[in-house]
């Protein structure tokens, strides 16, 4: 697969994360926050939680398992924390979640896998 490709089938997975996120009741605030310190690829709000969302689009189930690392996900934190502020208010709590997502399957949501400031 090309790059073009590649990129074309990634924003097609965060259109979907981004539909599903919002059958289940969450509203997006954001797509692609790009800064300094990394990218999130969407920022959702659920009442009092924000969640910064990573998206791995795979070809298959299989290759999902190893679609996110400590690595990927170091440098999404570390986004979320420069975005926060802009994002979430006093007492809200924030975090960071994936969505793997593989042709054939559901969208599978793991929620908070890192605390920023972790």
């Amino acid at each position: 697969m090309s790059r073009a490709e590649a990129e074309l089938q990634g924003r097609r997975g965060e259109n979907l994360a981004a539909w599903y996120l919002w059958f289940c009741g969450w509203r997006i605030l954001a797509k692609r926050q790009r800064i300094g310190a990394g990218e999130v690829d969407l920022v959702a709000r659920k009442g009092r939680t924000v969640a910064f969302v990573e998206v791995k689009w795979r070809s298959s189930r299989a290759a999902l398992d190893s679609a996110i690392d400590a690595r990927r996900l170091r440098r999404v934190a570390r986004a979320a924390e420069a975005l926060a502020p802009k994002f979430a208010g006093p007492g809200d709590d924030v975090r960071i979640d994936v969505i793997l997502i593989a042709p054939g399957t559901w969208p599978r949501r793991i929620a908070n896998v890192w605390q920023p400031g972790a």
